[in-house]
């Protein structure tokens, strides 16, 4: 495989394994275990004296293949596959702290990702403080003898928020922690954290990378030795395992990535110029707009905008229902990435367990509405929004 290859063709032919019967597609290698020619080999596979498959909860073919898929995209060495992108959240963050550590982690995170760091991890001893991730005084305020571990989503979930991770990764480096980018929005065509500093990359491969509402996963990224020393064995033995049929959806969905997330971004971007426009709206944040707070950050980490949308209705909740309920092509979900678009009320759903105040820290209103863009054709979403808007209350 060439390391030369431009992203389109790594996601078409990259860490392709063909067995002795040269199929085209990647194979599906349904198995939990594998055999042994001789019980000298078994041995030698256990010692890890000889490559080869053990069993599938540790690695298979087809989850190696989209592990290797992914570094080349990433320009990661290495990668382990999850059941779902929480897994991978997880997954990459407890496996390297214990009892007395300290993670310092941006306010600005999907739910299940704040209650982690905030909730489950001080149940083991793991203390935690959350900081408004958008000034880097915050994180280096926020740093103590005992921090390990930095955590943040850039652009965040929902209202795009965006984190200098450049800037991070130089305070994580001055102390020794390690720095854990969400990069799911931004997606790894248009943001690169690992060229950026950061140390580990997590995805929901749920999002884009399946894009198509098919199945659950997860991936985590970084370089071979940290993987070797912290997430190894934890993979092993707590068994966050993606399936094999999964990784061979997500082998399928990410060879049409760069052409999905091209429409999406498209769509959102004009979705966003149209919203921006209109008098019941009364803030749009989109990453791809010279408006965004942060666009000097955005110019200098970013290759794209997002297919994400945020923006507030002036009817408060009232009038985010009304406009959901009358939209007719986009879908209330709470997924995002997908082929179809797909909108939501964070507040009510993705964000309903955080506090009132904790909402409004995040600037998300009971008029904050999340939209991700589809790539169905830009002017039936226009005026999908149109006729909408149309029937909400001023």
């Amino acid at each position: 495989m060439s390391k030369t290859w431009r992203p389109a063709t790594q996601l078409v032919h990259g860490g392709t394994l063909r067995s002795q019967y040269g199929e085209t597609s990647e194979a599906i290698y349904l198995t939990q275990g594998f055999v042994y020619d001789t019980s000298e080999a078994a041995e030698a596979r256990f010692k890890g004296e000889t490559d080869g498959y053990i069993y599938a909860r540790y690695g298979s073919p087809t989850n190696d293949m989209f592990e290797k898929r992914m570094c080349m995209l990433e320009g990661a060495e290495d990668a382990r596959a999850t059941a779902s992108g929480m897994a991978a959240v997880s997954a990459a963050i407890l496996c390297q702290v214990k009892a007395g550590d300290h993670i310092v982690a941006a306010r600005a995170l999907f739910g299940s990702c704040r209650w982690v760091v905030e909730t489950l991890a001080p149940k083991y001893g793991i203390e935690c403080t959350l900081v408004d991730g958008r000034d880097l005084k915050n994180w280096e305020e926020a740093i103590r003898p005992n921090t390990k571990v930095f955590f943040l989503e850039s652009p965040t979930n929902p209202t795009l928020e965006v984190v200098d991770i450049s800037g991070v990764a130089r305070l994580a480096n001055q102390v020794g922690a390690k720095v854990v980018v969400d990069n799911v929005f931004a997606t790894p065509l248009f943001q690169k954290p690992l060229e950026l500093g950061a140390h580990i990359v997590v995805y929901s491969a749920t999002k884009h990378i399946d894009g198509q509402g098919r199945c659950l996963g997860g991936v985590v990224l970084a370089d071979k030795a940290w993987i070797d020393e912290n997430l190894h064995d934890y993979f092993r033995h707590t068994g966050p395992a993606m399936s094999p049929f999964n990784a061979w959806t997500l082998l399928k969905g990410i060879e049409t990535l760069p052409l999905r997330v091209k429409q999406q971004t498209q769509n959102a971007a004009k979705i966003a110029d149209f919203l921006a426009e209109q008098n019941k709206v009364a803030k749009v944040i989109y990453p791809g707009r010279a408006d965004h707070p942060q666009a000097d950050i955005i110019a200098k980490q970013m290759k794209g905008g997002s297919t994400l949308v945020a923006f507030e209705l002036k009817g408060g909740k009232e009038a985010a229902f009304a406009l959901q309920n009358a939209l007719d092509i986009v879908r209330i979900s709470n997924n995002l990435g997908d082929s179809k678009s797909l909108i939501t009320h964070p507040a009510t759903t993705t964000h309903k367990n955080l506090s009132e105040e904790a909402r409004a820290e995040l600037g998300i209103s009971p008029g904050t509405v999340r939209l991700s863009a589809g790539i169905e054709d830009t002017d039936d979403l226009i005026e999908d929004f149109a006729k909408a808007l149309a029937k909400v209350s001023a």
